[in-house]
């Protein structure tokens, strides 16, 4: 018998496993979101299966991947029949998914435009409930030669040290920079204190012969750029 018969032959798994017997006949492109969600719950409960699990865990993101990767191991927890070690799971591919877009090649390119940046940072910036800043350090073609977390603070804000940041840049011999942080409110506006930040820290690259590229905000699948705004 082959194994394709041995698969079709397969009609006595649980309820549980017909997600897994579909990506084995069908491959993992044909599973919806809730059936990729079954497969990492693993099982149900009395009343429920790895399917409905999944079908709950999508509701309470708004079936949102975007809104799902946000929330906490306490929220999954929520839903009854999703324990820690469901949660931990889930959380856990969550996380290797945000990882593997944030590890994409995108630096063997020239940072030539904030759509570039902004695809670097996102994977790493748009989840937080927290407020990151960072600084992307280049060459004179504009090549990535590094990405540094220069501080994170609360819901409304971070502090970032113009002295660190140069220090960093000319450590790394870096011709050019581009300043990046978030904010979790979801607005892209920058706030006065964005404002005054920006041109503090262009002042101090000017001494210093290095070329602020742009400083970018990002939000809630947007971001703003100063560059663009003609704020630079």
């Amino acid at each position: 018998m082959s194994e394709e018969s041995k698969l079709f032959g397969i009609k006595q798994w649980a309820e549980d496993d017909r997600p897994r017997e579909k990506l084995l006949m069908k491959g993992k492109a044909s599973l919806s979101d809730a059936e990729l969600l079954a497969i990492l719950i693993a099982t149900g409960t009395r009343e429920l299966t790895a399917l409905d699990l999944g079908q709950q865990v999508l509701k309470l993101s708004n079936n949102n991947l975007n809104e799902l990767g946000k929330l906490g191991i306490k929220d999954l927890q929520k839903i009854r029949g999703v324990g820690k070690a469901k949660a931990i799971t889930i959380a856990a591919a969550l996380e290797l998914g945000r990882r593997r877009k944030e590890t994409e090649p995108l630096h063997r390119d020239a940072f030539t435009s904030s759509r570039v940046a902004y695809q670097y940072f996102e994977p790493m910036l748009a989840d937080l409930k927290h407020e990151e800043f960072w600084v992307m350090l280049l060459n004179r073609s504009n090549k990535f030669i590094g990405a540094k977390r220069i501080s994170e603070g609360g819901v409304s804000g971070t502090v970032a040290d113009p002295k660190i940041i140069m220090r960093y840049a000319i450590d790394e011999l870096a011709s050019c920079i581009i300043l990046c942080h978030n904010h979790p409110s979801g607005s892209v506006k920058p706030s006065e204190a964005d404002v005054r930040l920006t041109d503090k820290i262009k002042q101090a690259a000017i001494l210093l012969d290095i070329h602020l590229i742009d400083h970018i905000i990002i939000g809630e699948k947007t971001y703003y750029s100063f560059a663009d705004e003609g704020r630079l």
